[in-house]
């Protein structure tokens, strides 16, 4: 079993070894094997890539993310600029669903709300949005409304797993409550863990993805 130390070094290893990462104001702390990211970056994508920097090394069971994104004083824009923007960019992005949504940004950080049928809607509108220069976060509090029945889930999510390669479906156990999903079992790693839940994620009409597969087969 790897300590804690182990797991410090190798993520700070990791963010060294990132092209797209500086990782002189980034902190390390491991407690349990539980990483805890501190500091600050230049950018939102940079924040991203520190996590998911971490949560690929050995013996990692979650990361939490306290990084701070600092903007140069050069990449810093209007509001209404950032605005117009990400309207632009989510009607590229979602053509059938972008007028169901709503940006409202406040010093560079920005907060989508609105309705979509689909996870994937919601999660790349908050991508899109991430992407667009002078944006220091986002909050989504876009809604799911799903159509699809609640019954075919279950059936839905199982199928998934099977067609994927880096999942063993057969220790992988699914419950659909209503629009709830509920993963229990035993995975080899903490990546097969997040592909899961990001399937499940993927099943039409899911409103909530509870994890609770653990790591250690």
């Amino acid at each position: 079993m790897r300590t804690d130390e182990n797991i410090k070094q190798d993520v700070e290893y990791e963010l060294k070894w990132d092209p797209d990462i500086d990782p002189s104001d980034i902190g390390v702390a491991v407690k349990d094997g539980v990483v805890t990211l501190s500091g600050f970056v230049r950018s939102w994508r940079q924040k991203r890539k520190a996590e998911e920097d971490a949560t690929r090394v050995h013996g990692v069971k979650g990361v939490a993310n306290d990084v701070e994104v600092r903007l140069p004083l050069i990449n810093k824009r209007p509001d209404p600029e950032i605005v117009r923007e990400i309207i632009a960019q989510l009607k590229a992005e979602l053509p059938y669903s972008a007028d169901n949504i709503k940006a409202v940004v406040r010093d560079g950080y920005v907060t989508l709300k609105g309705e979509v049928e689909w996870d994937y809607q919601r999660r790349r509108a908050a991508d899109t949005a991430l992407r667009v220069s002078g944006v220091t976060g986002v909050t989504n509090e876009i809604e799911i409304k799903p159509k699809v029945k609640p019954e075919d889930l279950k059936r839905k999510i199982e199928d998934a797993f099977k067609r994927n390669a880096e999942i063993d479906a057969q220790h992988i156990t699914v419950e659909a409550e209503g629009n709830k999903v509920v993963l229990r079992g035993t995975v080899r790693s903490w990546a097969e863990r997040e592909e899961a839940a990001r399937v499940a994620w993927l099943a039409p009409g899911v409103t909530h993805v509870d994890n609770r597969i653990n790591i250690g087969r």
